[in-house]
């Protein structure tokens, strides 16, 4: 059984691109505001005037946004996987002996990555796997990029 500590980095499916992408990148347009002088000269432009302040808690909310469905802080409060694997009282769902099922196999139609790296989780463990994803997002990965958009 996985530390608890390590679950919080795992969603029930196995997908979070909140996470690895949407923080550093509000980090960074904070920092460039910042640096380009927007904190002081906001004021005197007035369309920025009463906006700006509001904007920049905005930034500073998503530079620490812990978007993870196990504390209910992220993903859609019906998601049919979460429930399930409560349900089932699995940690993940690759977890489950099910797995792939077909709640899983309809939502990999749009990620590609998903099934593979759930049956790469089942083999080395969620330890492991995490540090295998934690190295992906050192690289630039965000699954995300590897989704098929549906319009």
């Amino acid at each position: 059984m996985p530390e608890q500590e390590s679950l919080h980095l795992v969603t029930y499916c196995g997908l979070c691109a909140e996470r690895a992408r949407i923080p550093p990148q509000a980090r960074q347009l904070r920092e460039t505001l910042r640096l380009e002088g927007y904190d002081d000269w906001h004021q005197y432009v007035p369309h920025l005037k009463e906006t700006y302040p509001d904007f920049v808690k905005f930034l500073e909310m998503l530079t620490t946004t812990d978007c993870n469905c196990r504390s209910g802080q992220g993903g859609p409060p019906d998601c049919e996987m979460r429930n399930c694997a409560k349900e089932r009282k699995v940690d993940a769902c690759p977890l489950c002996k099910d797995y792939p099922c077909a709640k899983v196999e309809a939502f990999a139609g749009r990620y590609p990555t998903l099934i593979q790296d759930g049956k790469r989780m089942q083999k080395i463990g969620v330890e492991k796997w995490i540090e295998e994803q934690e190295q992906r997002v050192k690289r630039g990965l965000v699954y995300a990029d590897l989704r098929y958009d549906v319009h």
